[in-house]
């Protein structure tokens, strides 16, 4: 009879200790995330239509085919991301751990100013939202917080330099520049992602794929032994953001159930800027900033593309590209949108594969 009468007592104590481990909260995150997603994914598309009838406003000067397929299609739907990512993060991270709060202040920062400038675009009708002025101003101030903030949670030896993939003895010593370099990477990891979003389904596969590298990177690196054996900078409490990345995972599969082609929701600024600039607050406090420019790679080529057509344009008055950024190129070229996107997300999973073999085995 007493086993019987301790048996709910028994399972409580099994339930706690479970909790204690990390990996058993990532992978409770990822998975309440992901039901987040599915059970208020309809009812926050419906709320989105209620205010933006109209869908997102499209570019009148890009492919031709998205006036017809794209329009009336609503935008904003990063709020689904944010808010079951938030919710994930809270119920499963250790809320204790310093590393949480600079991340979501940048995720959740970075959504907010996304979602102004979406609202401005559904609201006024065009494709202008917020100034890019202002929205690096915005963007570097909430980066610029955010990168002294991990500073003073770093240890002595890595709050002021930057590491070199595969050499473990080399930090490049950056000063009272530190906070500017995580700055920049958490800006330009954010627009890389929106540049990036701009067909169905394109920028959310290579976003869980980073996500799920740098889960494995801040789970190393937060444990001093494995780091020790992979030949990592330590990070002491950076391994909680595996939780994080985790429910970003979670998320992110939700929301892509909503946004396979043809999507019933695009994820707008409101979730590209969040998305981007929580990868970057992530690779800077695991001490991995260039190891994202090689993951995150797609996105980098995408900007460049932009980049590049913009100066040549300006300085000859002719284009590289048939359209910027990449994506646009390739429709242009005849390539249809099903194929575009798959064959950017076996380029993300292949530089995903890279950015893994950084991390250096004896």
């Amino acid at each position: 009879m007493l086993p019987i009468l301790l048996a709910p007592l028994a399972d409580e104590f099994f339930l706690f200790n479970l909790a204690r481990y990390l990996t058993f909260r990532a992978g409770a995150a990822c998975m309440t995330a992901l039901v987040l997603c599915l059970v208020f994914g309809k009812p926050i598309i419906a709320w989105l239509r209620s205010f933006q009838p109209a869908g997102q406003p499209i570019r009148e000067d890009g492919p031709q085919s998205h006036l017809l397929t794209k329009k009336g299609t609503p935008t904003m739907g990063g709020v689904l991301i944010l808010f079951s990512l938030t919710i994930a993060v809270l119920l499963w991270a250790d809320l204790r751990n310093g590393f949480v709060w600079p991340v979501l202040l940048v995720t959740l920062g970075y959504g907010a100013l996304g979602f102004a400038d979406d609202w401005l675009k559904v609201t006024k009708r065009n494709t202008k939202g917020v100034s890019g002025r202002m929205k690096l101003l915005v963007q570097g101030g909430i980066a610029l917080a955010a990168a002294i903030w991990i500073s003073l949670l770093l240890p002595p030896g890595l709050s002021s330099t930057m590491a070199v993939p595969f050499f473990k003895d080399i930090l490049v010593p950056l000063g009272i520049l530190f906070p500017v370099m995580g700055a920049f990477v958490m800006v330009g990891a954010s627009n890389a992602v929106n540049l990036t979003d701009g067909l169905d389904g394109l920028a959310i596969v290579p976003v869980m794929i980073a996500a799920a590298v740098f889960a494995l990177i801040a789970y190393l690196v937060g444990n001093r032994i494995f780091a020790d054996y992979l030949q990592l900078h330590g990070v002491p409490g950076a391994g909680e953001l595996a939780v994080f990345c985790s429910a970003l995972i979670g998320a992110s599969l939700g929301f892509l159930w909503f946004n396979a082609p043809p999507a019933a929701v695009f994820m707008g600024d409101t979730g590209s800027l969040a998305l981007g600039g929580a990868l970057g607050s992530i690779a800077v406090a695991t001490k991995h900033e260039i190891v994202l420019a090689i993951v995150g790679g797609l996105f980098v080529v995408e900007t460049l593309s932009v980049i590049i057509q913009v100066f040549w344009f300006k300085r000859t008055g002719r284009r590289v590209f048939l359209m910027a950024p990449l994506h646009h190129h390739f429709e242009k070229k005849g390539w249809a949108e099903p194929t575009i996107v798959i064959r950017f997300w076996i380029i993300a999973m292949v530089l995903g594969l890279v950015g893994l073999s950084t991390l250096k085995i004896r």
